[in-house]
């Protein structure tokens, strides 16, 4: 049986400007950096205890590996306090924000990393 969600794999093309970014940008921490074998795999989070991670995979070799994996960017939802600051803050370091939109499940708002992927985030209590 499953007991929690350990990592979420991102597929980037550049994995130096998707730390960066993750880090610089977003305020996550690196928690590892291995390399095996020429294949590189970058993990971070938004605090060391946060529970899952997110593993940053160079999508140029996997695609040439031919793994059979859907490359593409997981929709990704993230929690966050402080909300309207966190997305002010996000948009004054020149990340690309949506508008705050109100769900049923509460205010939302996107975002987009280096590569122009979309994530969301949720405001939380």
């Amino acid at each position: 049986m499953i007991s929690k969600i350990g990592q979420v794999m991102v597929y980037v093309r550049d994995q130096e400007a998707a730390v960066t970014f993750w880090t610089e940008k977003m305020g996550f921490t690196v928690l590892g950096d291995k390399e095996n074998e020429g294949m590189r795999w970058i993990e971070i989070a938004p605090s060391e205890d946060a529970g899952t991670s997110i593993v940053l995979h160079d999508k140029n070799l996997l695609e040439q590996m031919d793994t059979g994996l859907n490359l593409e960017a997981p929709s990704l939802l993230f929690y966050a306090n402080d909300f309207e600051q966190f997305r002010n803050g996000l948009a004054e370091k020149g990340v690309t924000v949506g508008d705050i939109v109100e769900m049923p499940t509460g205010r939302t708002f996107n975002f987009a990393d280096a590569e122009d992927n979309y994530f969301a985030v949720l405001e939380s209590n």
